[in-house]
């Protein structure tokens, strides 16, 4: 057997608490961030900061916000990038406003600031739920940005809109370069992710699943649902944010207002979708499923089909295949990659006596 549970005893309220409740799990996952912190910033190479780790971590940790209301509260949401403008937007002028702003203070505040707009877009789930909540935060997708477009204090004046990320200094340690940038994002999604984790495994989380689950017999047995909704959407708001934070300051460097369109909203959709809703691990494996799939596919192509294939028909290939992988994965397993991981790792415990 792989590892065994036999012997493992919870002898504690604290050790029943353990968000991994075997050692084997506990090392495994002290094992993955050890190699991620202190071996990845000297074997990775600038494309593999820049194009491939920085992205998929700020994806993940937007998957991550769009699941805590999505997955766990049960409303539908189609304006996570719009929240994602509004905390890169309020971080920039936070920090360029306020002399002497910590760089890590400006992502917080930022990301409050997101979690207020989420708030008002969230009022209409006390009211209605399903598609017709979903219609109402598009909303915001459009209303935050016209409003960015439109007022040119929020660009500091900026003839294209654009906003440029500030220095990356932090305790005195310059962050700027690829490696410092990956580190930076890094810390940031490793430390929400262990709070969304403590956050789902706490009080609010089971008001949130069981509002998600039937919100009528959660009103029944005393659940505040107005105080549950709106805590939902200020929280995911508040991850989505400081993830739109990092989209512009640790990846691109700068960003307009339309950088944060209805495609990103899709895009960070259909990661808890491929990933698994409800799912902490998930937002991780969908973030990997999207931004790694189509550097393979273009890899692979280039390779087989370079001089064979316009360039043109090429990418619209590679975005046929990109859809039907999508397709027969969600036939295949509809609850997600993380499903499936729960599969493999249910099997591996009883390993060779099944699999």
């Amino acid at each position: 057997m792989i590892y065994r549970e036999s012997g493992q005893f919870i002898t504690s309220y604290r050790a029943d608490q353990r968000i991994f409740k075997l050692w084997q799990q506990r090392w495994a996952f002290y094992a993955l961030l050890g190699f991620a912190f202190a071996v990845v910033p000297f074997i990775g190479n600038d494309y593999w900061f820049s194009a491939i780790l920085i992205p998929f971590l700020v994806l993940s940790l937007a998957g991550l916000g769009l699941n805590l209301l999505t997955g766990y509260a049960g409303q539908l949401s189609l304006g996570s990038a719009a929240f994602m403008a509004v905390g890169a937007f309020a971080a920039y002028n936070f920090h360029l406003r306020i002399e002497g702003l910590p760089l890590l203070l400006s992502f917080g505040l930022g990301g409050i600031t997101a979690a207020l707009v989420g708030v008002v877009f969230g009022l209409p789930s006390l009211r209605i739920k399903g598609f017709y909540l979903l219609v109402s935060t598009l909303a915001a997708q459009f209303v935050v940005t016209w409003v960015l477009t439109q007022f040119g204090w929020f660009s500091n004046y900026n003839a294209s809109g654009v906003i440029s990320a500030p220095p990356l200094v932090i305790f005195g340690h310059d962050f700027s370069s690829p490696a410092g940038r990956y580190l930076l994002t890094l810390g940031v999604v490793a430390a929400l992710a262990l709070l969304a984790r403590n956050i789902v495994r706490s009080e609010l989380g089971r008001h949130w699943m069981a509002v998600r689950d039937m919100d009528t017999a959660a009103a029944v047995i005393g659940i505040p649902i107005l105080k549950t909704k709106l805590l939902a959407f200020a929280i995911s708001s508040f991850f989505l944010g400081i993830a739109g934070a990092l989209w512009a300051f640790t990846y691109l460097g700068t960003v307009e207002p339309h950088g944060f369109d209805l495609n990103r909203s899709f895009q960070i959709l259909f990661i808890i979708i491929i990933g698994g809703m409800g799912s902490i691990l998930g937002n991780f494996l969908g973030a990997a499923f999207i931004v790694l799939l189509p550097i393979l596919l273009s890899n692979l192509f280039s390779s087989l089909l370079a001089g064979v294939v316009d360039p043109g028909q090429l990418e619209n290939l590679q975005k046929m295949i990109f859809g039907a992988v999508i397709i027969f994965f969600l036939i295949k397993e509809p609850a997600g990659l993380a499903r499936l991981w729960q599969s493999f790792r249910e099997r591996s415990r009883i390993w060779p006596l099944r699999f």
